[in-house]
């Protein structure tokens, strides 16, 4: 099985759950940053799974631009997944942030929309993973839950 996890970040958050979500999924799983990745890459995969930090409520510019220049219908037949690190935004209690958020949103669910305009197959709904701070870290038991959610991939 062909499974690639690509990954962009800025404090190693977003880098520590797609490693957690690399090592769930299967051994030989590839985990690359988004600059480290190239189209070729994508040929024969079966699933397919893109993270990004969420940074003013969207997904990072190079996961954009990547996920933007796919070509129509490259990821056919794959199986494809969303996630995001995201700080809780009701713990913190910032009800300006809150409202951004509700307006805006976060990373994964914009991700997981170009995936499946791609024609991949979603697997997931798409998942965050909280982070403490905008530089972490990440709240406990994260990486954990990435590895459960991560396996319950295989299963869809």
């Amino acid at each position: 099985m062909e499974i690639l996890v690509i990954f962009d970040t800025f404090f190693g958050n977003t880098e520590q759950i797609a490693d957690a979500i690399g090592k769930a999924m299967a051994a030989d799983a590839q985990v690359f940053r988004i600059g480290d990745v190239t189209q070729d890459q994508l040929a024969g995969l079966d699933y397919l799974v893109v993270g990004s930090p969420t940074r003013a409520f969207k997904a990072t510019k190079p996961i954009i631009d990547f996920l933007n220049n796919l070509p129509s219908g490259s990821l056919k037949g794959v199986k494809v997944a969303a996630f995001d690190t995201r700080m809780d935004v009701k713990k913190i209690n910032n009800r300006f942030l809150t409202f951004m958020a509700g307006i805006f949103g976060y990373a994964a669910k914009p991700i997981a929309d170009r995936l499946a305009k791609k024609g991949g197959s979603l697997v997931a709904e798409p998942e965050g993973f909280m982070v403490l701070d905008s530089e972490g870290p990440l709240m406990d038991g994260e990486l954990e839950r990435a590895g459960k959610w991560a396996k319950g991939l295989l299963s869809l």
